[in-house]
Order: C-alpha cells, then sequence, then structure tokens
C-alpha cells in the first residue's frame, strides 16, 4: 500500500496560491515517485498585505496550528512569508516554536516550519551568498524582507518590488510575466534568483523558464517550502520542471 502523507498549510484568508502551486509541485512528483500526498489548510484574516494587518494576523496562527494538529497532519507549515519576516530578524525560529508547542499540546507531532524560514534553509542549502529576489511588495515591506535575508547572511544584490497592496491582485498576477520582469533584476555576480518572495504571488511556470533562460538557479518561496516539507518527511527532494533546488540529489 502507497504511504499517504497530510500536507497542513497556515494560510492567510485571501491567499490563493500555496493551495494552488504546492499542491501542484506534489502532484508532479507523484508522477515520478510512489507516494501520495493530500492537503489541508486553515485560514487566517488578511485582505491587505500591510504591516498592521501582517501583524493581527500572526496572532491568529495559534488557532490554526491547533485546528491543523486535529486533522494529525504529517507536516505542518505556515503559507506568509512577510508576516513573518516583518515581525523582525530571525522570527521565524520563534514562530515555529510557538507553533510546534500549539500542535503537540494537541496531540500533533509533526514537524512545523515557516515559509520565510523555508526560503532561507533554501538558500542555504544552494550556498548562496549573493541573490537577486523579484517580490510583490511596496516598498518598505520589501527592504524589510531583504533586510531580513541579508541578516542570515545572504547579501541581496537587487530586489524588484510591484508595489501591490491588495492581496487578491497579488494573486491574479500572470506568473510569465516574471520573464520579462527579470530583465529589470541585476542579477550580475547572483548564485540564485529567488523569482517570488512571496508565496502568494505566482511564479511556479516561470521558474524552470528563468533558470534557463539566465543560467542562473532560481527558487520561490514556494519552492523552498516544498523542499523544507519533503526534507522534514525524509522524502527524495525531487520534482520535475520546478528548479535546481527540486532537482534531486
Amino acid at each position: 500500500m502507497r504511504k499517504i502523507y497530510r500536507v497542513g498549510q497556515i494560510v492567510p484568508s485571501s491567499n490563493t496560491t500555496m493551495e494552488t502551486e504546492i499542491p501542484a509541485m506534489f502532484r508532479a512528483r507523484e508522477g515520478i515517485r510512489p507516494e501520495r500526498f493530500t492537503f489541508h489548510s486553515s485560514r487566517m484574516r488578511m485582505k491587505k498585505v500591510t504591516k498592521d494587518e501582517l501583524a493581527a494576523m500572526n496572532l491568529e496562527g495559534r488557532r490554526c496550528a491547533a485546528e491543523l494538529a486535529d486533522a494529525r497532519v504529517d507536516i505542518m507549515s505556515t503559507a506568509c512569508l512577510v508576516a513573518i519576516m516583518s515581525m523582525g530578524p530571525g522570527y521565524h525560529r520563534e514562530s515555529e516554536m510557538e507553533l510546534a508547542e500549539v500542535a503537540r499540546q494537541n496531540e500533533c507531532f509533526a514537524p512545523v516550519m515557516t515559509s520565510a524560514g523555508a526560503l532561507v534553509e533554501g538558500l542555504k542549502k544552494m550556498e548562496a551568498k549573493r541573490i537577486s529576489l523579484m517580490a510583490p511588495y511596496m516598498r518598505p515591506l520589501t527592504d524589510l524582507v531583504v533586510d531580513y535575508i541579508e541578516n542570515e547572511g545572504i547579501e541581496v544584490i537587487d530586489s524588484v518590488c510591484f508595489e501591490i497592496p491588495d492581496n487578491l491582485e497579488v494573486g491574479r498576477r500572470d506568473p510569465m510575466q516574471l520573464l520579462s520582469d527579470v530583465k529589470r533584476l541585476n542579477t550580475e555576480g547572483a548564485d540564485v534568483v529567488v523569482a517570488s518572495a512571496c508565496v502568494q504571488m505566482p511564479s511556479l511556470p516561470a521558474i524552470q523558464r528563468i533558470e534557463d533562460l539566465l543560467g542562473i538557479r532560481t527558487v520561490s518561496t514556494a519552492v523552498c517550502t516544498v523542499r523544507g516539507m519533503l526534507d522534514r518527511l525524509e522524502l527524495e527532494p525531487v520534482v520535475p520542471g520546478a528548479g535546481a533546488l527540486l532537482a534531486g540529489g
């Protein structure tokens, strides 16, 4: 009998991408590996990507962790990068410990991670020293993301932000537009390009295309989240067409 893993995500109420791209990557993997996956979410209210709304949303994370614990998921992750990074340097570690404590109190012993931590972790797995990134946020929030990553010891050469405050509009953005957007990004000397530093901005169809176009390893926060999930489930980190981080080996 094939092993079935339950994937749990704590998702902003206006996020429409993580419940699309994460399953898409796992379904692609199912085409080449025997494991199977189901997907389960709990939602936190958030409509506008502002610091105040993000802080308020973070307060709902404990409730969401408890709800996912009731489903006895095998892996649990938050699905909002900027909500974590806007709370200050290294906050993903504090958030992961807090949410894991809630899960344990509710008799769920699954690994707990954050998409913010997954991006940092993914870049370190690739031994990235210098990166360039694209994000949909307003410039002040983008700068917080840049500062957060640099606090983890990774230099951000350049960042392009699209300044879209409405989270639903971010989710409606055509991912293939990134192929044009990346031409505005300074990638000279970059080890890795982050095509989407936001889990709501769609990018999956463009990841491999950008990597092939630039000849530079390319990821997104969603790609890094899948890598973190597979590593914690002790499964081979391979997903076809999702870039170097999920190429296996």
